[in-house]
């Protein structure tokens, strides 16, 4: 980025809507990410807290007042337009094929610069686990401590957006060990958000499910995945990952309530479960959220890829064969929430065209947001096309990702392995203000 796009603010005179950049560690400050636009008092009040004396803007990601343009010190509290209404006051002279193009390509960028930070983030949790495993054995108070303040800003941003988006990811790098619990978590809390769960709770909901299967560092590593045709000693070796993940999270001085989801993170409603075979009554509501998580992301990012389910499959099983294994309270606001068809689903619309579910509003799921293949128009510049504001497109069927024309799978590119994270609702890029 251009130095001159940078303006440095005194604290006292940071506004609500400055966008932010902080010269700090990510240990040093409560937010879930070092950059960001302003949008609360709360958040302001935040800042001013941190003991330092100014604050690094983006000029160009900022906007300023009317009646300040070029300064960009103060932001406007006005409702923010249209990627085309801006391009309009800035190119008023371009004609209509450039002003499409223009508006287009703004567009695109900002769909982009969302998912890129989203990206990041999932990263930087991904990270955040394995720096756990590797500190937990020698100083769990302070894994503990690291893990509290990762779940509290999660909690925080969810509680404070309001409604928040299930965001698909891109193919992320890893392993599947450090990206399973970042997946867990992320869909725990926001199920136990849509839920009703209280900030306390939803703590303790977070960092059960982001250490679950922490005791998996103490067994072989031949049996810390189930996998088909498991002898029955190696399936007792299996589950003893359940109690070896009690006995850190005491080590680590966990709440009972986020130590007794972990205990429960393997028991079903039906009593089919281990170790203690308990049935929905006996189980916390934490445990009852965690357990069909879990399950869920087992099914989409089984150990061996080829075994995996679409999320569409997945959810389809644990509703029609597997009903009984889950609360059904909880089962039913997790289908709510992720929708028929749950980002990551490859499906085709009511127009014949060919398309992947990228997004869902938790809050509202009926019409998600998705990429249409477009043989036209290069992959890399797809519009996300958003269904709750196109009410005459729909989906008419899930596919399996193998069905799709070869040109099709190749632009949509299915994901292999399912990675979620989150973000505000309300951060929606609109195809309908690119015109047509």
């Amino acid at each position: 980025m251009n130095k001159d796009d940078f303006d440095w603010v005194n604290i006292g005179d940071l506004r609500i809507g400055h966008y932010v950049e902080l010269d700090l560690g990510w240990m040093a400050h409560p937010f879930s990410s070092g950059s960001f636009k302003v949008s609360s008092e709360k958040q302001l009040e935040t800042l001013r807290g941190l003991g330092v004396e100014r604050v690094r803007t983006v000029r160009s990601k900022s906007d300023p007042l009317p009646d300040m343009p070029k300064a960009g010190l103060v932001m406007s509290t006005d409702t923010p337009r249209s990627t085309a209404e801006m391009a309009s006051d800035s190119s008023p002279h371009l004609s209509p094929a450039e002003q499409q193009r223009k508006v287009r390509a703004a567009t695109v960028a900002l769909q982009n610069s969302n998912l890129l930070a989203c990206e990041r983030r999932f990263g930087e949790s991904v990270r955040q686990y394995r720096k756990t495993v590797e500190l937990v054995q020698s100083n769990p108070l302070g894994a503990a401590e690291l893990c509290n303040a990762m779940v509290g800003n999660f909690v925080s941003e969810m509680m404070q957006v309001g409604e928040s988006a299930i965001r698909l990811l891109t193919e992320a790098s890893g392993d599947r060990a450090a990206m399973h619990p970042v997946n867990v978590t992320v869909i725990s809390l926001l199920l136990g958000k849509v839920m009703g769960l209280e900030h306390h709770a939803l703590v303790d909901l977070g960092l059960a499910a982001f250490l679950h299967d922490i005791g998996k560092i103490h067994i072989h590593e031949r049996v810390r995945s189930l996998e088909e045709g498991f002898s029955t000693t190696q399936y007792t070796l299996y589950q003893e990952h359940v109690s070896q993940s009690i006995g850190v999270a005491k080590t680590m001085q966990l709440s009972a309530a986020a130590t007794i989801a972990i205990s429960q993170h393997h028991e079903l409603a039906d009593g089919s479960g281990f170790p203690a075979r308990l049935k929905s009554v006996a189980m916390s509501p934490a445990s009852r959220i965690l357990s069909l998580v879990n399950r869920y992301d087992n099914l989409c990012n089984p150990v061996k890829p080829g075994a995996a389910m679409t999320p569409h499959e997945s959810l389809a099983l644990m509703f029609a064969q597997q009903k009984s294994r889950f609360d059904p309270l909880v089962l039913s606001a997790f289908i709510r929430m992720m929708g028929v068809y749950p980002p990551g689903s490859v499906v085709q619309l009511v127009d014949e065209r060919y398309a992947m579910v990228v997004s869902v509003n938790s809050m509202q799921p009926l019409k998600p947001r998705v990429i249409v293949f477009e043989s036209g128009i290069p992959k890399h510049e797809a519009l996300i096309l958003d269904l709750e504001r196109n009410p005459t497109v729909g989906i008419r069927r899930s596919l399996k990702p193998s069905s799709l024309p070869s040109a099709a799978q190749e632009y949509l590119a299915p994901r292999q392995r399912i990675c979620y994270f989150f973000e505000p609702a309300g951060d929606r890029v609109e195809e309908e203000s690119v015109p047509a």
